[in-house]
């Protein structure tokens, strides 16, 4: 036998040994760095044109540039979030389908029925929270209405009280309204809406009374005249409308509701830490260091945050505790 032919099965031997190792390191790779090799899809759960769409593309924006792969934001809208909801459930836990969502979602909507349609704690993994912002209790200008007690004469000189709209059932809007509602002790209908964007044409036609929105979307039309805010459900008074009260300005026994909506990205349950964890790091990195998002946002009076993958359960968790009572209390939960 020749040394070539002793060669042969040696050579063939290192080369399938070389061909395994590039196999196992190119899976490791896709594992660590490799993701994404396609586009992602970002579901937003709310019609364009609203602030939580706003956000949402901001948020594609940056991590496209981060992630160097483009990401394709998907508008979903539909009974306050759980269209889009139900739509992620049904696609793989590979990264590639991720969900803006916000606090309603997270800590209202699947309370409002006696059915839960889902569990936030179980059926999603957290990205990132992406930021707060607080609402604003508006009414249309040309009602007589400029405070809370203008705002409770009405509803007791109407019969039926007030009609106040939200952007769903289960949103924000709608728990803080009909909270205060009850705190002013007058009648009110709750009017629900696909998305702020329509709430906000009925509200300015004046075919509701009031509706909450979230401070972005009604800082532009209260300082175009549109719209009259009658107190800021926050903390503290906001530099985009300084001269709009607290909710505990206006109304001390309210003082509870001071509480701003926030958003978050969410994968999946059962995504790979790993891919949580890069998504993660694409959003602090565009938080920290990205001009474009970080006066975008700021412009929507989004307070950005900095955050951990198990933040939104967390966040989720918190906010729940108070407002699960308070749908109880109010009977809103229904079938």
């Amino acid at each position: 036998m020749t040394s070539a032919s002793l060669r042969a099965p040696r050579t063939l031997a290192l080369s399938v040994l070389a061909g395994l190792a590039s196999m196992a390191g190119g899976a490791l790779a896709q594992q660590q760095g490799g993701y994404p090799t396609k586009p992602i899809q970002l579901i937003a759960q709310q019609p364009p044109g609203s602030g939580s769409d706003a956000m949402t593309r901001v948020w594609a924006d940056c991590a496209a540039r981060e992630l160097g792969q483009a990401v394709v934001v998907q508008n979903k809208p539909g009974a306050n979030g759980i269209l889009a909801i139900n739509y992620l459930k049904s696609q793989p836990a590979d990264g590639y389908s991720l969900l803006s969502i916000g606090m309603s979602q997270m800590t209202i909507t699947p309370y409002v029925y006696k059915q839960p349609p889902y569990d936030p704690q179980h059926d999603f993994d957290g990205v990132a929270v992406l930021g707060t912002s607080p609402l604003v209790l508006t009414v249309p200008p040309g009602m007589g209405i400029a405070s809370l007690a203008d705002l409770q004469k009405l509803a007791r000189s109407t019969p039926g009280g007030i009609n106040f709209g939200s952007p769903g059932k289960g949103s924000p809007a709608h728990l803080l309204t009909s909270a205060l509602v009850d705190k002013l002790g007058v009648p009110g209908t709750h009017v629900p809406f696909v998305g702020e964007g329509a709430g906000l044409t009925a509200l300015m036609g004046q075919q509701i009374h009031a509706m909450t929105l979230v401070i972005g979307t009604a800082a532009a039309q209260v300082k175009a005249g549109k719209l009259v805010p009658l107190a800021l459900f926050g903390a503290q008074r906001s530099a985009l409308l300084p001269d709009v009260p607290t909710i505990a300005e206006a109304l001390p026994a309210a003082s509870d509701l001071a509480r701003p909506a926030w958003i978050a990205v969410v994968a999946k349950s059962g995504t790979s830490p790993e891919l949580l964890n890069r998504l993660n790091a694409v959003t602090e990195k565009c938080r920290g260091g990205d001009a474009q998002y970080k006066s975008r946002l700021e412009a929507m009076n989004v307070t950005l945050t900095t955050s951990t993958p198990g933040d939104a359960r967390t966040w989720a968790a918190r906010d729940a505790a108070v407002w699960r009572p308070l749908i109880d209390k109010l009977g809103l939960a229904t079938e």
